[in-house]
C-alpha cells in the first residue's frame, strides 16, 4: 500500500470523525479506509486511533501522527505547485482559520468573494476561540487579532482593533450618566462570561495602575452576537470589540460611552507560514484579502470613531 495515499485517509478520517464518512468523500468502503490506517499502525507499531462502531478517536501517539501527516502533505503539494511555476493557476483546497466572530463576521464575505473569483480553488474555514497551530493543523492562512507571538510567521497587517463601552439610547436616557468608569458600578452590565466581574481600563493621565471596575452584572452570556442583542434591546452597558458593534453604531442601536477611555488599539493580521506564500492558491487569496481587509477594518473604525 501507498504510504502517502494511507496518510491522506488518516487525515481525512481524523477530520471527518468517521471512518464511513472518510470512506464517502473518497470513493471507498470503511473497510479500505481501515486497512489503510491499519497499515500506517503497523509501520509506526502503534494504534493511532481508537475505534468504535460509529465514532474514532485520536490516540496520543495518532495526535502527534497526524500533526506529522499534515505537515508532510502540505510540503508535497507545496514543493508540486512551486515546480509548476509562480505563473500555475491557483488550485486546491485553501484551508483558513480566524477567531469565530471575526470570521464570519468580517472574513467569511471576503472569503465568499474569492471563490467566486478563483472557481478552481475550494475552501475549508475553521473558526475557533482558541491558539491554533497552523503548520500542525495543515492551515494556509489565519486571520488574527492581537499581539503576533509567533515571529516564524509571516504577518500582513490589514487593520486594528480597540475595545468599546456601548449601550442603548434609550438605556441611556433612563440610567444616570456614565462619565468615567466607576460610574459603571450604578448600571446593569451585560458582562461575557470569561470576565463576569469586572472590567479594567488603561491608567488615568500620568498613572500607572491601571483602573478596575468591579460589578454584579445583570446579564451574563458566552455569546458575542446575544451580548451585542441584548445591549442593543437595552439590557444593559456591554464592552465589545469596535468591530462586533460597529454596524449596530452606525444604525443608531447603539452608543459608544466612555470615549476617552478606549483600549489601546490592537492590530489584526492575516499570517500563514513561511514559504506558503510561493503556493498559487495561497498568494491569490492574500492578494485579494488583504486590501479588502484593510478596506473594511478602516469603515469599522472611521465608523465607531465617528462617535
Amino acid at each position: 500500500m501507498d504510504r502517502l495515499d494511507a496518510m491522506k485517509v488518516f487525515v481525512l478520517a481524523v477530520d471527518e470523525g468517521s471512518l464511513a464518512a472518510a470512506g464517502r468523500k473518497l470513493g471507498r468502503s470503511p473497510a479500505a479506509v481501515s486497512r489503510a490506517i491499519a497499515f500506517l499502525e503497523e509501520r509506526v507499531g502503534a494504534e493511532l486511533l481508537h475505534r468504535t462502531t460509529r465514532s474514532i478517536k485520536l490516540s496520543e501517539e495518532g495526535e502527534r501522527y497526524v500533526a506529522i501527516c499534515r505537515r508532510v502533505l502540505t510540503e508535497l503539494e507545496e514543493a508540486d505547485d512551486i515546480a509548476a511555476g509562480p505563473r500555475s493557476a491557483p488550485r486546491g483546497l485553501l484551508t483558513i482559520t480566524a477567531p469565530v466572530v471575526s470570521g464570519e463576521m468580517v472574513l467569511r464575505p471576503i472569503l465568499d468573494a474569492f471563490l467566486d473569483a478563483c472557481p478552481t480553488v475550494s475552501a475549508k474555514l475553521l473558526l475557533f476561540d482558541r491558539a491554533v497551530n497552523l503548520i500542525e493543523e495543515g492551515i494556509d492562512i489565519a486571520l488574527r487579532i492581537g499581539p503576533l507571538a509567533d515571529s516564524a510567521m509571516v504577518a500582513m497587517r490589514v487593520g486594528e482593533i480597540s475595545r468599546v463601552v456601548v449601550a442603548a439610547p434609550r438605556y441611556l436616557k433612563q440610567h444616570p450618566r456614565i462619565t468615567e468608569p466607576g460610574d459603571l458600578a450604578k448600571h446593569q452590565i451585560v458582562a461575557m462570561a470569561h470576565l463576569p466581574n469586572s472590567w479594567t481600563f488603561a491608567p488615568q493621565a500620568g498613572g500607572a495602575v491601571p483602573r478596575t471596575v468591579q460589578f454584579t452584572p445583570r446579564l451574563i452570556v458566552n455569546s458575542t452576537y446575544a451580548a451585542v442583542a441584548s445591549a442593543v434591546a437595552g439590557r444593559g452597558v456591554a464592552r465589545m470589540y469596535s468591530y462586533q458593534v460597529a454596524e449596530q453604531v452606525g444604525r443608531g442601536e447603539l452608543e459608544i460611552v466612555l470615549a476617552g477611555e478606549k483600549d489601546p488599539e490592537m492590530p489584526a493580521h492575516l499570517i500563514c507560514p513561511q514559504g506558503r506564500l510561493s503556493v498559487p492558491k495561497v498568494r491569490a487569496f492574500t492578494d485579494f484579502a488583504v486590501p479588502r481587509l484593510k478596506k473594511h477594518f478602516a469603515q469599522l473604525k472611521k465608523c465607531v470613531s465617528a462617535q
